[in-house]
């Protein structure tokens, strides 16, 4: 896979795993909704039921801003496997032109977010490295 296929492979994905780690420091990984522009990529706190408002994602991201997000393919065919990650460092805002931006491009990729509210806080992660592997 070439670096332009892994971007756009990425890019197209539905869903990411937003790593962080704890001041422990434990990891942490939890399945994101996602958009990107150029070396940016974007995440929001939405409406979607969580155990708390209290997430442990900010929390880490305010103590360590080191961050990695995840998306792969899996198939029983083993020669379809790939994944792509993209390491970087986040900072969280509630930023109304920046959320008003993120909203309007979380609803262009995610029909479902016509009827789930995002009210924030962005997380916003700058990509420092890009990392691809495929089984051909």
């Amino acid at each position: 896979m070439t670096p332009d296929e892994a971007r756009r492979r990425f890019v197209d994905a539905r869903v990411a795993v937003l790593a962080t780690v704890d001041p422990t420091p434990a990891p942490h990984v939890v399945p994101v909704t996602f958009v990107v522009d150029g070396d940016t990529v974007w995440t929001a706190v939405d409406g979607k039921p969580k155990r708390s408002t209290r997430l442990r994602r900010l929390a880490n991201i305010r103590a360590n801003p080191r961050t990695s997000l995840l998306v792969q393919h899996w198939d029983e065919d083993w020669h379809l496997l790939w994944w792509v990650r993209a390491d970087g460092t986040a900072v969280i805002t509630d930023d109304p032109d920046t959320l008003d931006r993120v909203v309007r491009l979380l609803r262009l990729k995610y029909d479902q977010y016509d009827d789930v509210s995002v009210d924030g806080p962005v997380i916003e992660i700058t990509v420092h490295d890009w990392r691809e592997w495929s089984a051909h």
